[in-house]
């Protein structure tokens, strides 16, 4: 067993002189342009013969056997037949090339065509596709331009259908957005024409096959291992967590690997827009939302799953992400005897994420004082979790804050522990170093009542930590 219970400045310008005119400003150099991808003649060539070959496979096979066909089996069955047509057509290819246009043709019939191969990418975190001629990947938090491509906008709208019909949604004209998931949790939101330009638009947040834990975070720098200690002693201590960052910058992974803290013995109900989460306990309900279906009825938000949820007996209650009128439902749960439920916010400082909940719980219509709401914020909700892409595109812990109850009006809040910029080197990474700032956490006395130990060294604001 591992630590946490897991597997483990520039130089003054000369003065100018009374009367004289001041030198103008050399105007910095501007950047070059990103280099637009080659594609060459044989690119093209290429990818009709992959559409001519898939159209021809699909005449050939007889489809109402493909299901009863294992994956191996139907491989051989494409390859035979790739070769069958690649000496018909007297393609040059040899065995390597051979086996690659296979594969290509089939991830088109089964899988998600072309981007097939970005999806095995482990190095790959998001694929950004604007219009069916334009593909970005991110790897270690930097976009860059991908050579693949679709024919053309129609075969990027079938590749979208084979998503969303997987999940049960629809994308057309009357409805041109979605969000849906692929088979291993993946995150997929698509738009479509009248709403989209210059083609339909995809962005596909990948997921590790195997989630991060807390010591996987540690090795790569997200945080201190003491910081990341004292996160799952107060998870296991039950104190409610809210997560708060901005887009990508790793707040479901950290809900995730925070949930491992989380007793086996427990019962979770996770809430999610599109199902992602990735708990580690034998109890969990999966609960999803509904959109609207084509004669806008049947709609099932967040709310009405948190509402229902509080009659399934859970222990805890995981929220994907709080972002409208259920923020009210999630703190009743958190003030009703469902300690230790855990949600994600978008937002850029712990003091933001309180603002946004008192914003969406006025969302939800029950005119209640801000006195009162809040009240309900301090006493519902224990951590904020504050996590940040930087501007190298790491992804760190920032701050760990505690909410301490109510002066006046104010919600008061202190932090634990905080992430220090000190410097950013020529090659754009950013330095810093983790600081407790000296003040004992409240929670750490339920943290021992429930037999949660802690260094208390860890504390001290004069160590950098990690």
């Amino acid at each position: 067993m591992g630590r946490f219970g897991l597997n483990r400045a520039a130089p003054a310008p000369p003065p100018v002189e009374v009367g004289e005119a001041a030198p103008a400003a050399p105007l910095p150099a501007a950047a070059p342009p990103e280099p637009a991808p080659v594609f060459t003649t044989a690119d093209s060539h290429m990818l009709q013969v992959k559409m001519k070959l898939h159209a021809r496979l699909i005449d050939e096979l007889d489809l109402s056997k493909l299901e009863k066909l294992d994956e191996a089996e139907l491989r051989r069955q494409v390859m035979t037949l790739v070769g069958d047509f690649a000496r018909a057509e007297r393609l040059v290819l040899n065995a390597g090339e051979l086996e690659q246009l296979g594969s290509s043709v089939y991830d088109e019939m089964t899988g998600l065509g072309p981007i097939e191969p970005l999806l095995k990418d482990d190095s790959i975190n998001d694929i950004l596709i604007n219009g069916p001629f334009q593909i970005y990947v991110e790897r270690r938090g930097e976009l860059e331009l991908s050579p693949i491509q679709f024919r053309d906008n129609d075969h990027l709208l079938r590749i979208i259908n084979r998503i969303v019909a997987g999940v049960g949604r629809r994308i057309d004209e009357s409805s041109p957005m979605v969000d849906a998931r692929l088979a291993d949790g993946s995150r997929v939101n698509a738009a479509i024409a009248p709403i989209t330009i210059d083609g339909a638009c995809v962005s596909i947040r990948k997921f590790s096959k195997r989630p991060y834990t807390l010591e996987k975070l540690v090795e790569v720098g997200a945080m201190p291992a003491c910081v990341a200690e004292f996160l799952h002693g107060a998870v296991r201590a039950r104190v409610s967590t809210v997560i708060s960052g901005g887009t990508g910058s790793g707040k479901t992974t950290l809900l995730n690997a925070l949930s491992a803290a989380i007793s086996h013995k427990e019962r979770l109900i996770t809430i999610e827009d599109a199902a992602e989460l990735q708990m580690q306990q034998p109890h969990v309900v999966r609960m999803e939302t509904r959109p609207p279906n084509i004669e806008g009825k049947g709609e099932i938000r967040q709310r009405e799953l948190v509402k229902n949820a509080l009659r399934m007996r859970p222990d805890r209650v995981i929220l994907g992400e709080v972002r409208g009128e259920e923020a009210f439902d999630m703190l009743q749960a958190m003030n009703t005897g469902h300690e230790g439920s855990m949600a994600t916010i978008h937002a850029n400082t712990p003091r933001d994420a309180i603002t946004r909940l008192e914003q969406m719980v006025a969302m939800s219509g029950m005119r209640l004082p801000p006195e009162a709401v809040r009240g309900q914020i301090a006493s519902a909700v224990g951590m904020i979790v504050q996590v940040m892409r930087l501007s190298d595109g790491k992804r760190r812990l920032m701050a760990v804050s505690e909410i301490t109850g109510m002066e006046g009006q104010v919600v008061q809040m202190q932090d634990i522990f905080v992430f220090q910029r000190t410097h950013t080197t020529a090659d754009g990474a950013v330095h810093g170093e983790f600081r407790a700032t000296g003040l004992r956490p409240r929670c750490l006395d339920e943290m021992v009542r429930r037999g949660v130990g802690y260094d208390t060294a860890n504390f001290d604001p004069n160590r950098v930590l990690g």
